[in-house]
C-alpha cells in the first residue's frame, strides 16, 4: 500500500460518525504508535505538486512526511530544496539529484522553523497582531502538536515565518511608540536608506552584556559603560526587535574618542601603534588557533553533505570573514574583478572530504564569532579540539618580536650611510 493510501484510510476512519475513532484508537487497532498515525494523517494535507512528485517516486516517504508538516504555501519551495541540479559532463544537460532527507530537514530548520524562546515579542499577547492571536493558542506552533514534531523535543517553534515577522514588526512599532526616545540601530552591513532614523553600525558602540574574558578585553570600549549609555532597539538586520545598550553620542570620550591635538600627536601615535600591534597579535593568534582547530577535525560526513552545508554557510559570512577563510586555504583573487564568493564555491567543489570537514568547522566558528563574543567562541572550539592556545599565542608574540628586531636592524643600517654623508658634507 502506498503511504498516501494508508493516510487516506486513517483519515476516512477519523471522519466516520459511527463508530467514532480517535488517533489513539486507530493506533491500537493497527498496531502502530500514535505518532506514526499522526504523521501519516498529515500526508493528506500535501499540496498537489508534492503529491504528484510522491506518486511518481521522485521523493521518498521521509521527504513527504517532512513536507507535510509545512504550511501549503511553503511546501513547493521546500520541494525544490529536496533536489540538486547537477550538470552532466559533456552533455550540457542538467540532471536533478534527490538529496538525503537530512538535507531537507536542514533547509526547513534554516528557512522555516523559528524558535519561539528567542522571539523578542510576548508570545502570550493576543492583541499584538489581532488576526494572528496568541502564539500559545496557535495551531502552527510545533508545541501545539508534539506527536507530529516529536524530533524537536522540548523546543517550541513557529512554522509560519510571515506571521512571525509581522509580530516582530508590530513589536518594534509598539516599543517605539511607548518609548519615543529609544535609539534605533541597525546590525546590518551596507548603506542606510536616505532619511532613515536608524543608526548604522559605525554610528554607535554596543555595550556588551557579558563580562570580558581577559584584562586586555576589559580595556576595549564595548566592555565599558559611560554616562551616555542608553537603551536601543534593533530595527534592521539580525535579531530585529531585541533591546540593546549602546553609546551613540559622538562626544563620548570613551566610545568615540576625539582626535589628539598636535601637541599630543606623538603620544597618540605611540598608543595607536601599540594598540595596532596588540590587535595584530590577537588576530594572528586567532587565525593560528582557527587553523589548529581545523587540522584536528576528523573526516565523517560524506562529501555531498559537507558541500551542501558549506554552500549554505558561506553566504552568511561577511566578505572580510570569507576572505580570512579563503586565505587559510590559499584562495586568492588573481584579478580585481574576481568575486571571492565564486572562488570559494569553486574550491568547495574541488576539495576532498578531509579539507571540507576542516573548512566546515572553521566557517562555523567565524559565523558564530560574527554574532557573539569571538574570544569565547574560539576558546570553546580550542577546548573541544584540545588546542593549546597559550603555546600558539606565545609563538605569535615571539614571531612579532623577531620581525620588529629585524626591521629595527634594517632601519639602523639604512640610517648609518646617511649620517656618514651628512658628517662629510659638514666637514
Amino acid at each position: 500500500m502506498h503511504p498516501l493510501e494508508e493516510a487516506q484510510g486513517f483519515r476516512a476512519l477519523l471522519n466516520l460518525d459511527e463508530p467514532k475513532y480517535s488517533v489513539e484508537q486507530i493506533a491500537a487497532k493497527t498496531g502502530k504508535s500514535p505518532a506514526y498515525v499522526t504523521t501519516r494523517l498529515k500526508l493528506t494535507e500535501l499540496s498537489a505538486a508534492v503529491v504528484e512528485a510522491f506518486y511518481a517516486e521522485e521523493i521518498g516517504v521521509g521527504h513527504a512526511l517532512l513536507l507535510a508538516k509545512l504550511q501549503p504555501d511553503q511546501q513547493e519551495a521546500a520541494l525544490a530544496a529536496c533536489f540538486r541540479e547537477d550538470w552532466q559532463a559533456g552533455s550540457g544537460k542538467q540532471k536533478r539529484i534527490l538529496l538525503p532527507v537530512r538535507n531537507l530537514q536542514f533547509w526547513i530548520d534554516s528557512n522555516i522553523l523559528l524558535i519561539l524562546k528567542d522571539a523578542p515579542f510576548d508570545k502570550r499577547d493576543g492583541q499584538l497582531v489581532p488576526a494572528a492571536g496568541s502564539c500559545v493558542d496557535c495551531p502552527k506552533r510545533t508545541g501545539h502538536n508534539k506527536l507530529l514534531f516529536s524530533e524537536l523535543g522540548k523546543q517550541d517553534a513557529c512554522t509560519d515565518p510571515t506571521c512571525y515577522q509581522s509580530k516582530v514588526e508590530a513589536h518594534v512599532a509598539k516599543t517605539i511608540a511607548a518609548k519615543p526616545l529609544l535609539v534605533q540601530i541597525s546590525t546590518a552591513y551596507g548603506q542606510q536608506k536616505e532619511g532613515s532614523t536608524t543608526l548604522p553600525r559605525n554610528k554607535y558602540t554596543e555595550i556588551r552584556a557579558e563580562k570580558p574574558s581577559s584584562k586586555d578585553e576589559a580595556k576595549r570600549p564595548e566592555f565599558k559603560t559611560c554616562k551616555f549609555t542608553s537603551e536601543a532597539i534593533i530595527t534592521e538586520g539580525n535579531e530585529k526587535g531585541e533591546l540593546r545598550k549602546v553609546c551613540s553620542n559622538p562626544a563620548c570620550p570613551i566610545h568615540h574618542p576625539a582626535k589628539p591635538s598636535s601637541r599630543d600627536g606623538g603620544k597618540w601615535k605611540a598608543e595607536q601603534e601599540q594598540r595596532r600591534k596588540a590587535e595584530a597579535i590577537a588576530n594572528a593568534t586567532g587565525i593560528r588557533v582557527l587553523s589548529a582547530v581545523g587540522a584536528a577535525v576528523p573526516v565523517r560526513l560524506l562529501k555531498r553533505d559537507l558541500q551542501f552545508l558549506l554552500n549554505q554557510i558561506a553566504p552568511l559570512l561577511d566578505e572580510g570573514r570569507l576572505q580570512t577563510l579563503a586565505r587559510q586555504h590559499g584562495i586568492r583573487k588573481d584579478r580585481e574583478t574576481d568575486a571571492i564568493g565564486k572562488l570559494f564555491a569553486a574550491f568547495v567543489r574541488r576539495a576532498d572530504e578531509s579539507i571540507l570537514s576542516r573548512v566546515l568547522v572553521e566557517s562555523t566558528i567565524l559565523l558564530a564569532a560574527a554574532r557573539t563574543n569571538p574570544a569565547v567562541v574560539l576558546r570553546d572550539a580550542a577546548a573541544t579540539y584540545k588546542i593549546d592556545t597559550d603555546a600558539i599565542a606565545l609563538k605569535v608574540k615571539q614571531e612579532f618580536a623577531a620581525k620588529e628586531k629585524t626591521q629595527a636592524a634594517k632601519k639602523a643600517v639604512t640610517q648609518s650611510p646617511a649620517k656618514a654623508t651628512n658628517k662629510a658634507k659638514a666637514a
